[in-house]
């Protein structure tokens, strides 16, 4: 398989880089469901903000780069009657805010280690984590960090260590110079709105989805995204899998790498490679789905998640 040509589309599709102008408003502030958890401090984690919806067992969903809480909506309201949801919106990202001071090196440990204080200040049993992209590859740092904070994991279309997709022997110091060539570029300048819109087509299939994934694009603030780019292409988790205690499903995509030569065994073997070290995994390849599979193959999504989460998480009666 030609792992340069499959390089610039995976990484592309796998995080939905979309650098614009600004456009739209943030999403609407932390919203409390009642519960009998404590009220949330937002001053306590300015990396991201919450909005609770739903009752029962707690289910966090992160989502990926440059996209709101929002991009849950369809998960929320499928699982709200089950689950208690937590859904993040991460600073600088989607319309949110960003960091203020703009962000700083250290910009993704922040969110692990705000979330991880989030867990614990709301007292949250062990909750499910759903995460895409970038949400993914959250899941499994909050996981390798702190093993018994946060149960089982559901991993969209993401892997512990994006910059190894061409070159699996390469380290996190071997990529930095790339890294930090690929942050001063995406800092400087903004995607042209139709490159992006071209872009987000390669990433999710039905146009009323494409639209919204560029708008969040378009509102996302491009340091932001920028530095949590270069820091997702310098941390490397493979080596750390073996301290994941909880199971994790991963969902992967392979349908939008075909044009680059991909196939579903070479994809499927990538994702194999790179979790290889994780205790308790089941990866599953969409049959159709693109990097946003909650929206292209929802029916499948939700037949894999749901069934994982019976076994892994019952909701309580």
């Amino acid at each position: 398989m030609n792992y340069a040509a499959l390089r610039r589309p995976f990484a592309a599709l796998l995080l939905g880089v979309a650098l614009a102008q600004p456009a739209v408003a943030a999403e609407r502030p932390a919203a409390r469901a009642a519960s009998s958890t404590p009220v949330d401090n937002p001053a306590a984690h300015p990396s991201f903000t919450v909005r609770v919806v739903g009752k029962g067992r707690p289910v966090l969903l992160i989502p990926g780069l440059t996209c709101p809480g929002a991009v849950w909506d369809e998960t929320v309201a499928h699982y709200q009657s089950r689950y208690q949801c937590h859904v993040l919106s991460l600073a600088g990202f989607g319309g949110a805010a960003p960091v203020a001071g703009g962000p700083a090196a250290g910009l993704l440990p922040a969110v692990r280690d705000q979330l991880l204080a989030y867990v614990k200040t709301q007292k949250l049993d062990r909750p499910a984590v759903i995460g895409h992209s970038l949400g993914g590859f959250m899941g499994l740092w909050l996981s390798t960090t702190q093993p018994n904070a946060v149960g089982p994991l559901v991993i969209l279309d993401s892997l512990p260590f994006l910059a190894a997709v061409q070159n699996p022997a390469l380290t996190a110091e071997a990529a930095r110079p790339m890294a930090q060539g690929m942050r001063q570029q995406m800092s400087a300048g903004r995607m042209p709105l139709a490159q992006q819109r071209q872009m987000v087509a390669t990433m999710v299939t039905d146009t009323a989805h494409q639209a919204l994934v560029t708008r969040w694009g378009q509102a996302s603030d491009p340091a932001s995204v920028a530095q949590a780019m270069y820091e997702l292409y310098t941390t490397d988790l493979r080596a750390d899998l073996g301290a994941v205690r909880q199971p994790a499903l991963v969902l992967g995509t392979w349908a939008a790498y075909q044009p680059y030569g991909a196939t579903l065994a070479s994809t499927q073997a990538i994702f194999e490679a790179q979790y290889a070290k994780l205790p308790q995994h089941r990866i599953e390849m969409s049959p159709a789905g693109k990097h946003f599979v909650m929206y292209d193959d929802k029916a499948w999504f939700f037949q894999q998640a749901d069934a994982f989460l019976q076994a892994h998480y019952a909701a309580r009666k």
